[in-house]
């Protein structure tokens, strides 16, 4: 059985992927401090207070997450990861994203030329039902389906 979830389009796009996903507050730098700072292969989450994506490799992955946390310098993170060419394909918000988050997706978007497609406002049963390895496909619209 598929399930639906119908989601606000932040950067648009259709690709299918695999879920990596947290129910805490996904912050941008300690995520990706390891990955912005050297010549890596992988994007391994490097933030240890994160103990569901801990050690996960994030790239070309789809993240799942409430919502994100941390400082100013997210934005910048975004940027580093588009320009590397190691992002994921996706992050799927259940809440609504942060100006922060935001301003750094459409920065990789425009500036790197790297989209990470967004989706934001999916909702608290989207993030119920997501499991880590589920194969998700995300339309233009803002359609997200998950495949159980």
């Amino acid at each position: 059985m598929n399930l639906f979830f119908k989601g606000r389009a932040v950067l648009s796009g259709a690709t299918e992927g695999q879920a990596v996903v947290t129910h805490s507050g996904f912050n941008t730098y300690a995520s990706f401090f390891t990955s912005i700072h050297g010549s890596v292969d992988q994007v391994i989450c490097a933030d240890s207070s994160n103990p569901e994506l801990f050690g996960k490799d994030l790239a070309d992955k789809i993240i799942c997450l409430p919502k994100t946390t941390g400082s100013t310098s997210g934005g910048a993170v975004w940027q580093r990861l588009a320009e590397m060419g190691n992002i994921p394909k996706a992050v799927l918000f259940s809440q609504k994203i942060d100006s922060l988050a935001a301003g750094g997706l459409i920065i990789a978007d425009v500036w790197a030329e790297k989209r990470v497609i967004t989706i934001d406002r999916l909702g608290d049963a989207f993030l119920e039902t997501v499991r880590n390895g589920d194969r998700i496909k995300i339309n233009e619209s803002g359609t997200v389906e998950i495949f159980k």
